[in-house]
Protein backbone atom coordinates (compact mmCIF):
# COMPACT_ATOMS: atom_id res chain seq x y z
CA UNK A 1 0.00 0.00 0.00
CA UNK A 2 1.68 3.46 -0.90
CA UNK A 3 0.32 6.57 0.70
CA UNK A 4 2.71 8.82 -1.48
CA UNK A 5 1.09 11.35 -3.75
CA UNK A 6 2.64 10.45 -7.56
CA UNK A 7 5.42 12.78 -8.38
CA UNK A 8 4.12 14.37 -11.02
CA UNK A 9 1.25 15.50 -8.59
CA UNK A 10 3.23 16.94 -6.31
CA UNK A 11 4.87 19.20 -8.77
CA UNK A 12 1.90 20.02 -10.19
CA UNK A 13 0.76 21.02 -6.54
CA UNK A 14 3.86 23.60 -6.26
CA UNK A 15 2.66 25.18 -9.26
CA UNK A 16 -0.84 25.70 -8.21
CA UNK A 17 0.07 27.11 -5.45
CA UNK A 18 2.38 29.38 -7.49
CA UNK A 19 -0.74 30.34 -8.96
CA UNK A 20 -2.91 30.78 -6.44
CA UNK A 21 -0.11 33.28 -4.45
CA UNK A 22 -0.40 35.14 -7.79
CA UNK A 23 -4.31 35.20 -9.10
CA UNK A 24 -6.46 34.39 -6.07
CA UNK A 25 -4.80 35.95 -2.74
CA UNK A 26 -4.40 39.66 -3.86
CA UNK A 27 -7.51 40.07 -5.18
CA UNK A 28 -9.74 38.18 -2.35
CA UNK A 29 -10.43 41.23 -0.48
CA UNK A 30 -11.63 42.89 -3.29
CA UNK A 31 -14.07 40.31 -4.09
CA UNK A 32 -15.14 39.76 -0.75
CA UNK A 33 -16.18 43.22 -0.52
CA UNK A 34 -17.60 43.21 -4.21
CA UNK A 35 -19.50 39.64 -2.96
CA UNK A 36 -18.67 38.22 -6.42
CA UNK A 37 -15.91 36.14 -7.97
CA UNK A 38 -15.35 37.15 -11.49
CA UNK A 39 -15.96 35.39 -14.48
CA UNK A 40 -12.29 35.75 -15.53
CA UNK A 41 -10.95 33.92 -12.85
CA UNK A 42 -12.31 30.66 -14.30
CA UNK A 43 -10.86 31.07 -17.93
CA UNK A 44 -7.74 32.37 -16.16
CA UNK A 45 -7.79 29.04 -13.99
CA UNK A 46 -8.80 26.88 -17.07
CA UNK A 47 -6.04 28.74 -19.61
CA UNK A 48 -3.21 27.29 -16.70
CA UNK A 49 -4.64 23.97 -16.90
CA UNK A 50 -6.00 23.68 -13.36
CA UNK A 51 -9.40 22.69 -14.07
CA UNK A 52 -10.64 18.49 -13.47
CA UNK A 53 -12.55 18.63 -17.03
CA UNK A 54 -10.69 18.57 -20.70
CA UNK A 55 -12.00 17.99 -23.95
CA UNK A 56 -11.02 15.16 -25.99
CA UNK A 57 -11.89 13.15 -29.07
CA UNK A 58 -15.10 14.83 -28.60
CA UNK A 59 -16.32 14.30 -24.94
CA UNK A 60 -15.77 15.29 -21.81
CA UNK A 61 -12.73 13.62 -19.83
CA UNK A 62 -11.42 13.85 -16.22
CA UNK A 63 -8.17 13.85 -14.52
CA UNK A 64 -8.01 11.79 -11.18
CA UNK A 65 -9.96 12.57 -8.40
CA UNK A 66 -7.12 12.48 -6.19
CA UNK A 67 -5.29 15.41 -7.96
CA UNK A 68 -8.99 17.74 -8.12
CA UNK A 69 -9.05 17.26 -4.09
CA UNK A 70 -5.61 17.41 -3.70
CA UNK A 71 -6.23 21.20 -5.74
CA UNK A 72 -9.52 21.70 -3.77
CA UNK A 73 -7.74 21.55 -0.86
CA UNK A 74 -5.22 24.13 -1.38
CA UNK A 75 -7.28 26.75 -2.61
CA UNK A 76 -9.70 25.95 0.46
CA UNK A 77 -6.89 27.27 2.79
CA UNK A 78 -7.32 30.28 1.54
CA UNK A 79 -10.96 30.72 0.59
CA UNK A 80 -13.44 28.43 0.68
CA UNK A 81 -15.92 30.56 -0.72
CA UNK A 82 -13.81 30.58 -4.21
CA UNK A 83 -13.39 26.89 -4.24
CA UNK A 84 -17.23 26.25 -3.99
CA UNK A 85 -17.61 28.61 -7.16
CA UNK A 86 -14.78 26.80 -9.11
CA UNK A 87 -16.39 23.39 -7.54
CA UNK A 88 -20.25 24.37 -8.90
CA UNK A 89 -18.73 24.53 -12.31
CA UNK A 90 -16.62 21.79 -12.40
CA UNK A 91 -17.94 19.00 -10.07
CA UNK A 92 -21.95 20.05 -10.45
CA UNK A 93 -22.51 21.15 -13.71
CA UNK A 94 -19.83 20.08 -15.60
CA UNK A 95 -19.98 16.91 -13.85
CA UNK A 96 -23.90 16.39 -15.23
CA UNK A 97 -22.79 17.38 -18.37
CA UNK A 98 -19.74 14.47 -18.55
CA UNK A 99 -21.85 11.79 -17.00
CA UNK A 100 -25.27 12.75 -18.47
CA UNK A 101 -24.83 14.45 -21.90
CA UNK A 102 -25.39 13.15 -25.16
CA UNK A 103 -22.67 13.12 -27.53
CA UNK A 104 -23.93 16.38 -29.04
CA UNK A 105 -24.56 18.04 -25.69
CA UNK A 106 -21.06 17.52 -24.93
CA UNK A 107 -19.75 18.51 -28.35
CA UNK A 108 -21.51 21.73 -28.39
CA UNK A 109 -20.94 22.98 -24.48
CA UNK A 110 -18.08 21.00 -23.52
CA UNK A 111 -14.94 23.09 -25.17
CA UNK A 112 -16.32 26.38 -23.83
CA UNK A 113 -17.05 25.09 -20.92
CA UNK A 114 -13.73 23.54 -20.22
CA UNK A 115 -11.96 26.73 -21.29
CA UNK A 116 -14.00 28.54 -18.13
CA UNK A 117 -15.98 30.47 -21.58
CA UNK A 118 -19.15 29.11 -20.48
CA UNK A 119 -20.21 28.79 -16.90
CA UNK A 120 -22.19 25.93 -15.70
CA UNK A 121 -24.36 25.21 -12.43
CA UNK A 122 -27.25 22.83 -10.98
CA UNK A 123 -30.61 23.45 -8.88
CA UNK A 124 -32.15 21.04 -7.44
CA UNK A 125 -32.83 22.22 -3.69
CA UNK A 126 -36.29 24.49 -3.67
CA UNK A 127 -38.52 24.97 -0.24
CA UNK A 128 -39.64 21.61 0.29
CA UNK A 129 -36.52 19.69 -1.40
CA UNK A 130 -33.68 19.94 0.58
CA UNK A 131 -32.58 16.69 2.15
CA UNK A 132 -34.91 14.93 0.58
CA UNK A 133 -33.90 15.41 -3.27
CA UNK A 134 -36.96 14.08 -4.42
CA UNK A 135 -39.67 16.05 -3.36
CA UNK A 136 -39.69 19.17 -5.23
CA UNK A 137 -42.19 20.41 -7.14
CA UNK A 138 -40.76 22.39 -10.64
CA UNK A 139 -43.12 20.99 -12.74
CA UNK A 140 -41.72 19.82 -17.21
CA UNK A 141 -44.90 19.94 -19.13
CA UNK A 142 -44.14 18.07 -22.49
CA UNK A 143 -45.03 19.84 -25.74
CA UNK A 144 -43.74 19.69 -29.22
CA UNK A 145 -39.94 19.92 -30.05
CA UNK A 146 -39.21 19.86 -26.47
CA UNK A 147 -40.37 21.08 -22.44
CA UNK A 148 -42.09 23.93 -20.84
CA UNK A 149 -40.38 24.02 -17.29
CA UNK A 150 -42.52 26.08 -14.36
CA UNK A 151 -41.21 26.39 -10.76
CA UNK A 152 -38.24 27.39 -8.54
CA UNK A 153 -34.95 26.58 -7.48
CA UNK A 154 -33.79 27.84 -4.30
CA UNK A 155 -30.28 27.59 -3.49
CA UNK A 156 -28.23 28.00 -6.75
CA UNK A 157 -24.59 28.00 -6.29
CA UNK A 158 -22.99 30.60 -9.40
CA UNK A 159 -26.54 31.01 -10.33
CA UNK A 160 -25.63 34.81 -11.13
CA UNK A 161 -22.80 34.06 -13.21
CA UNK A 162 -23.75 31.06 -15.00
CA UNK A 163 -24.91 30.70 -18.72
CA UNK A 164 -26.55 27.03 -18.26
CA UNK A 165 -28.40 25.57 -15.71
CA UNK A 166 -28.49 21.76 -14.99
CA UNK A 167 -32.49 21.67 -13.26
CA UNK A 168 -34.49 19.03 -12.21
CA UNK A 169 -38.01 19.11 -13.00
CA UNK A 170 -41.31 16.23 -12.33
CA UNK A 171 -41.90 15.25 -16.00
CA UNK A 172 -43.90 12.37 -15.23
CA UNK A 173 -46.56 13.26 -11.94
CA UNK A 174 -48.28 10.16 -12.43
CA UNK A 175 -45.18 8.20 -12.03
CA UNK A 176 -43.53 6.35 -8.72
CA UNK A 177 -41.82 8.37 -6.61
CA UNK A 178 -38.07 7.61 -7.86
CA UNK A 179 -39.26 7.78 -11.84
CA UNK A 180 -41.36 10.86 -11.80
CA UNK A 181 -38.15 13.25 -12.19
CA UNK A 182 -36.12 14.42 -15.29
CA UNK A 183 -32.87 16.73 -15.62
CA UNK A 184 -32.45 19.25 -17.96
CA UNK A 185 -29.91 21.80 -19.71
CA UNK A 186 -31.61 25.12 -19.49
CA UNK A 187 -30.03 28.10 -21.09
CA UNK A 188 -30.15 30.90 -18.32
CA UNK A 189 -30.59 33.55 -20.66
CA UNK A 190 -34.28 31.82 -22.15
CA UNK A 191 -37.40 34.17 -21.76
CA UNK A 192 -39.00 33.54 -18.66
CA UNK A 193 -36.03 33.04 -16.46
CA UNK A 194 -35.99 35.13 -13.48
CA UNK A 195 -32.73 35.28 -11.31
CA UNK A 196 -32.49 36.94 -8.15
CA UNK A 197 -28.87 37.09 -5.71
CA UNK A 198 -29.35 35.70 -2.17
CA UNK A 199 -27.70 37.76 0.67
CA UNK A 200 -25.43 35.15 2.68
CA UNK A 201 -23.03 34.83 4.83
CA UNK A 202 -21.22 31.92 3.88
CA UNK A 203 -18.41 30.75 1.20
CA UNK A 204 -18.25 34.67 0.47
CA UNK A 205 -17.71 36.11 -2.15
CA UNK A 206 -19.13 32.88 -4.57
CA UNK A 207 -23.14 34.27 -5.49
CA UNK A 208 -26.02 32.30 -4.39
CA UNK A 209 -29.09 32.57 -6.48
CA UNK A 210 -32.84 31.94 -6.46
CA UNK A 211 -33.60 30.55 -10.44
CA UNK A 212 -37.13 31.15 -10.96
CA UNK A 213 -38.86 29.55 -14.39
CA UNK A 214 -42.18 31.00 -15.79
CA UNK A 215 -42.80 29.25 -18.94
CA UNK A 216 -39.18 28.17 -20.15
CA UNK A 217 -39.36 26.11 -23.36
CA UNK A 218 -36.35 23.60 -23.35
CA UNK A 219 -35.39 21.45 -26.42
CA UNK A 220 -35.45 17.95 -26.32
CA UNK A 221 -32.37 17.71 -27.07
CA UNK A 222 -31.48 19.16 -23.88
CA UNK A 223 -33.15 16.79 -21.72
CA UNK A 224 -29.93 15.08 -19.71
CA UNK A 225 -29.80 11.29 -19.29
CA UNK A 226 -33.25 9.86 -19.44
CA UNK A 227 -36.86 10.62 -18.97
CA UNK A 228 -37.79 9.62 -15.32
CA UNK A 229 -33.88 9.03 -14.30
CA UNK A 230 -33.98 12.58 -12.74
CA UNK A 231 -33.62 11.64 -9.11
CA UNK A 232 -30.90 9.36 -10.23
CA UNK A 233 -28.96 11.35 -12.06
CA UNK A 234 -28.83 14.03 -9.61
CA UNK A 235 -27.86 11.46 -6.48
CA UNK A 236 -25.11 10.28 -8.85
CA UNK A 237 -23.76 14.12 -9.31
CA UNK A 238 -24.08 14.51 -5.44
CA UNK A 239 -22.13 11.08 -4.42
CA UNK A 240 -19.02 12.83 -7.44
CA UNK A 241 -19.11 16.12 -6.02
CA UNK A 242 -19.36 14.65 -1.99
CA UNK A 243 -15.33 13.73 -2.71
CA UNK A 244 -14.33 17.08 -3.25
CA UNK A 245 -16.48 19.01 -0.82
CA UNK A 246 -15.08 16.93 1.62
CA UNK A 247 -11.24 17.88 0.08
CA UNK A 248 -12.65 21.74 0.49
CA UNK A 249 -14.07 21.62 4.06
CA UNK A 250 -10.49 19.64 5.03
CA UNK A 251 -9.02 22.46 3.48
CA UNK A 252 -11.00 24.90 5.47
CA UNK A 253 -10.25 23.65 8.41
CA UNK A 254 -6.76 23.33 7.54
CA UNK A 255 -6.37 26.90 6.31
CA UNK A 256 -7.70 27.54 9.95
CA UNK A 257 -5.34 25.85 12.12
CA UNK A 258 -2.49 26.58 10.51
CA UNK A 259 -3.75 30.68 11.22
CA UNK A 260 -4.03 29.39 14.66
CA UNK A 261 -0.98 27.68 15.23
CA UNK A 262 0.88 30.48 13.88
CA UNK A 263 -1.09 33.09 15.85
CA UNK A 264 -0.78 30.62 18.81
CA UNK A 265 3.19 30.19 19.24
CA UNK A 266 3.35 34.00 19.36
CA UNK A 267 0.68 35.19 21.64
CA UNK A 268 1.23 35.24 25.07
CA UNK A 269 -1.01 34.57 28.26
CA UNK A 270 -0.16 34.84 31.25
CA UNK A 271 3.76 35.36 30.06
CA UNK A 272 3.16 32.03 28.13
CA UNK A 273 2.75 31.54 24.25
CA UNK A 274 -1.01 29.63 23.72
CA UNK A 275 0.42 26.54 22.32
CA UNK A 276 2.91 26.11 25.41
CA UNK A 277 0.20 25.42 27.88
CA UNK A 278 -0.60 22.14 28.88
CA UNK A 279 -4.48 22.07 27.82
CA UNK A 280 -4.03 24.04 24.40
CA UNK A 281 -1.11 21.80 23.21
CA UNK A 282 -3.05 18.61 23.83
CA UNK A 283 -6.11 20.25 21.80
CA UNK A 284 -4.24 20.72 19.30
CA UNK A 285 -2.95 17.36 19.29
CA UNK A 286 -6.37 15.81 19.54
CA UNK A 287 -7.57 17.81 16.35
CA UNK A 288 -4.37 16.99 14.00
CA UNK A 289 -5.17 13.66 14.67
CA UNK A 290 -8.49 14.15 13.25
CA UNK A 291 -7.68 16.24 10.67
CA UNK A 292 -5.19 13.36 9.43
CA UNK A 293 -7.67 10.64 10.14
CA UNK A 294 -10.53 12.39 7.87
CA UNK A 295 -7.74 13.08 4.94
CA UNK A 296 -6.85 9.49 4.85
CA UNK A 297 -10.40 8.90 4.08
CA UNK A 298 -10.64 11.42 1.30
CA UNK A 299 -7.37 10.04 0.35
CA UNK A 300 -9.67 6.62 0.42
CA UNK A 301 -12.89 8.02 -1.49
CA UNK A 302 -10.43 9.70 -4.66
CA UNK A 303 -8.37 6.43 -4.73
CA UNK A 304 -12.18 4.10 -4.63
CA UNK A 305 -13.18 6.48 -7.54
CA UNK A 306 -10.65 7.00 -9.59
CA UNK A 307 -9.96 3.02 -9.21
CA UNK A 308 -13.33 2.94 -10.70
CA UNK A 309 -15.08 1.25 -7.92
CA UNK A 310 -18.42 1.84 -6.17
CA UNK A 311 -17.64 5.03 -3.63
CA UNK A 312 -20.81 5.50 -2.72
CA UNK A 313 -19.92 4.69 1.61
CA UNK A 314 -16.37 5.92 0.73
CA UNK A 315 -17.83 9.69 -0.20
CA UNK A 316 -19.99 9.96 2.29
CA UNK A 317 -17.52 8.61 5.02
CA UNK A 318 -14.85 11.20 3.84
CA UNK A 319 -17.41 14.01 4.06
CA UNK A 320 -19.10 13.42 7.63
CA UNK A 321 -15.43 12.75 9.24
CA UNK A 322 -14.35 16.11 7.59
CA UNK A 323 -17.29 18.01 8.73
CA UNK A 324 -17.20 16.91 11.65
CA UNK A 325 -13.06 17.38 12.65
CA UNK A 326 -13.56 21.08 10.92
CA UNK A 327 -16.25 22.42 13.07
CA UNK A 328 -14.17 22.15 16.05
CA UNK A 329 -11.01 23.16 14.47
CA UNK A 330 -12.23 26.10 13.15
CA UNK A 331 -14.33 27.24 16.43
CA UNK A 332 -10.88 26.25 18.25
CA UNK A 333 -8.87 28.09 16.19
CA UNK A 334 -11.31 31.29 16.34
CA UNK A 335 -11.15 30.73 20.40
CA UNK A 336 -6.96 30.82 19.50
CA UNK A 337 -7.60 34.62 18.24
CA UNK A 338 -9.80 35.72 20.80
CA UNK A 339 -12.43 38.21 20.53
CA UNK A 340 -10.26 39.80 17.14
CA UNK A 341 -11.96 36.31 15.47
CA UNK A 342 -15.55 38.17 15.26
CA UNK A 343 -14.59 40.84 13.12
CA UNK A 344 -15.79 40.41 9.83
CA UNK A 345 -12.62 41.60 8.09
CA UNK A 346 -10.36 39.03 10.83
CA UNK A 347 -8.96 36.09 8.31
CA UNK A 348 -10.39 33.64 10.60
CA UNK A 349 -14.01 34.52 11.09
CA UNK A 350 -14.95 32.72 7.54
CA UNK A 351 -13.46 29.75 8.86
CA UNK A 352 -16.03 28.13 10.97
CA UNK A 353 -18.76 30.13 8.66
CA UNK A 354 -17.72 28.27 5.85
CA UNK A 355 -17.66 24.82 7.53
CA UNK A 356 -21.34 25.12 8.51
CA UNK A 357 -22.17 26.20 4.73
CA UNK A 358 -20.20 22.59 4.30
CA UNK A 359 -21.83 20.58 6.56
CA UNK A 360 -25.41 21.64 4.50
CA UNK A 361 -24.03 21.07 0.53
CA UNK A 362 -23.92 17.64 -0.67
CA UNK A 363 -26.26 16.53 2.30
CA UNK A 364 -25.89 16.84 6.12
CA UNK A 365 -24.76 14.86 8.58
CA UNK A 366 -27.68 13.02 8.95
CA UNK A 367 -27.77 12.32 5.66
CA UNK A 368 -24.54 10.87 5.37
CA UNK A 369 -25.42 8.72 8.56
CA UNK A 370 -28.13 7.49 6.35
CA UNK A 371 -26.03 6.84 3.16
CA UNK A 372 -23.54 4.93 5.76
CA UNK A 373 -25.50 3.09 7.58
CA UNK A 374 -27.17 1.65 4.04
CA UNK A 375 -23.94 1.59 1.95
CA UNK A 376 -22.68 -0.27 5.64
CA UNK A 377 -25.57 -3.13 6.18
CA UNK A 378 -24.58 -4.26 2.22
CA UNK A 379 -20.96 -4.71 3.28
CA UNK A 380 -21.44 -6.21 6.64
CA UNK A 381 -22.73 -9.55 6.47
Amino acid sequence: MDFSVPENTVEELKEFRTFLDKELSPHLSRWNEQRAVPRSFFSLTAEKGWFSFFFRDGRLEKHSALREALFAEEMAKISPGVTVAVLAHQDLGLTGLWLFGSEELQEKYGPSSVRGDTLLCIGNTEGGAGSDSANISMQARKVDGGWILKGSKAYVTNGLISDYAILTAVSDPEAKRNRRISMFMVNLESAGVNRTKLRKEVWIPSDLTRIQCTDVFVPDDHLLGERGQGLQQILSIFTHSRVIISALTLGTALGAFQLAVDHGKKRKIFGVPVLEHQAKSFESADLYARLESARLMVLKACWAMDEGKDFRLESSLAKYLAVSVARDVTIWSADVFGASSVMFEHPIHKFPMDVWASSLGEGTQDVQRLVIFREMMKRVQ
